[in-house]
């Protein structure tokens, strides 16, 4: 599946992967989440619930993941790499942003995201 990740002008592109976690994520579209910046990697969300198992969970990350932390349960969207290992139970990769995804550096703090199928 096909979603758009908008924060203020930024438009995203992405492509959800095919697993039980990314279907359940994409159940929930669309979405506007406000997401905080943390370590200046990524930016999470809340989601406003917990999401299916399925995705097989992992500790690494590449720049344009959107990933699942599921104590949250939140998502992320990682911008940057800081060289840091996500700690335990590690995250499910639900996607991948086409391009851009360091355009969320420039929002410092808290940015209002709207995440939408497109196809």
């Amino acid at each position: 599946m096909r979603i758009r990740l908008t924060a203020g002008e930024t438009v995203l592109t992405a492509t959800l992967d095919d697993n039980a976690t990314a279907r359940d994520f994409a159940s929930l579209l669309p979405l506007t989440l406000q997401m905080d910046d943390l370590l200046t990697r990524e930016k999470y969300g809340h989601l406003p619930r917990s999401l299916t198992a399925g995705g097989k969970p992992q500790f690494g990350y590449e720049i344009g993941n959107i990933a699942y932390w599921s104590p949250g349960p939140d998502i992320a969207l990682f911008y940057a790499h800081d060289g840091q290992s996500i700690p335990g139970p590690g995250i499910v990769i639900l996607g991948q942003i086409d391009s851009g995804a360091d355009a969320f550096k420039k929002y410092d703090g808290t940015v209002d995201v709207i995440i939408e199928a497109i196809d």
